[in-house]
C-alpha cells in the first residue's frame, strides 16, 4: 500500500504539471495505475518509483507517473444524441458560415481516440461536410495517442457504444484486436498538448471538444483551462463539455442538453 506522504507527492505533482485533481484517497486506485508505470520504468514497487521521482529520476519518468493518472476517454460514441446532433445541425452551420473554408474541428482530450473516430465515421457518411472539415485530436499522454494512432481496439472496446454495423463497416478484425480502417484513421491529424500550456499556436477551432475531462482538473487549474480553450476559438467557435459539466464559469450556454457553449 502507497503511504500516504507517497501519495501527497504524487497528487502535489499531477497539479504542478498538469492540473490534474487526485484524490489521495483512493490508494488502491493510485497503485493500480502508478504499479504498471513503475515496474516499465524498472522499480519493483510504486513506493521505490516515488522515491526515485523525489530524487530527480527524470522528465520521462515524472510525465510518466503524471499520465498515468489520467483517466482517458475510452467509448465510442459516448452520448449518442451529441454526435446526431453535432453532424445534423451544429456542423452543417459552422459549414455554412465558413463559406468554402475548411471547419476546424479539435477533440482536446482525445484518450484512445474513440470520440474523434466516432465523430469522424460519422463524418465518412456524410462528404458533403467531410470535405469541410479538418479533425485535429491531441491528448496529455503519449501512450494514450499512440494507441488511437494505431487504431487498434480490443474486443471489449469496441463493444462499448459502437454499433454492429459501424464495426462490419468500418474495422476489420486482426487476431485479437479490430483495426480500424486506414481511410478513417487519416482524417485525424494528432497531437501531444497539455490544456495548462498557451495554445494560441494551435488555434483557431470553429469546434473544440472537451469532454468529461473538466471534473479531472483542480479547483484553481480549470479556470485556466477553460480560458485557453475560449482563446483557441474562432470568431463565432463554439466549445463541448460533456453532459452535466457545470463547472464551465461564465461561458454563455448555446445548446445546454448536448453541452455546448458558445465562445
Amino acid at each position: 500500500m502507497i503511504p500516504p506522504p507517497d501519495c501527497a507527492y504524487l497528487a502535489a505533482l499531477c497539479k504542478a504539471r498538469a492540473g490534474l485533481r487526485l484524490d489521495t484517497a483512493k490508494t488502491y486506485l493510485i497503485e493500480s495505475r502508478l504499479g504498471p508505470v513503475a515496474r516499465r520504468e524498472g522499480y519493483a514497487t510504486p513506493e521505490i518509483f516515488i522515491e526515485a521521482l523525489r530524487e530527480g529520476a527524470g522528465e520521462r519518468a515524472a510525465w510518466a507517473a503524471v499520465e498515468a493518472m489520467i483517466v482517458p476517454e475510452g467509448e465510442f460514441f459516448r452520448d449518442r444524441a451529441v454526435f446526431q446532433r453535432l453532424v445534423e445541425e451544429v456542423i452543417p452551420e459552422l459549414v455554412r458560415r465558413r463559406a468554402g473554408q475548411p471547419v476546424r474541428i479539435w477533440s482536446a482530450a482525445c484518450g484512445t481516440g474513440q470520440e474523434v473516430y466516432s465523430l469522424a465515421m460519422m463524418l465518412a457518411d456524410r462528404p458533403d461536410l467531410a470535405r469541410s472539415c479538418e479533425l485535429y485530436a491531441s491528448d496529455l499522454s503519449e501512450r494514450s495517442l499512440e494507441k488511437a494512432q494505431s487504431g487498434l481496439y480490443s474486443q471489449f472496446e469496441v463493444q462499448r457504444g459502437l454499433p454492429a454495423r459501424m464495426l462490419v463497416r468500418f474495422f476489420e478484425r486482426r487476431g485479437e484486436f479490430f483495426a480500424l480502417a486506414p481511410r478513417i484513421r487519416q482524417m485525424v491529424r494528432w497531437r501531444r498538448v497539455n490544456l495548462m500550456d498557451d495554445l494560441s499556436r494551435l488555434g483557431p477551432f470553429d469546434l473544440v471538444l472537451c469532454r468529461n475531462m473538466f471534473p479531472q482538473f483542480e479547483p484553481e487549474s480549470l479556470g485556466r483551462v477553460r480560458d485557453h480553450l475560449r482563446a483557441v476559438l474562432a470568431p463565432g467557435g463554439q466549445l463541448l463539455l460533456g453532459l452535466g459539466e457545470e463547472r464551465a464559469g461564465d461561458l454563455a450556454p448555446l445548446v445546454p442538453d448536448i453541452g455546448l457553449y458558445a465562445a
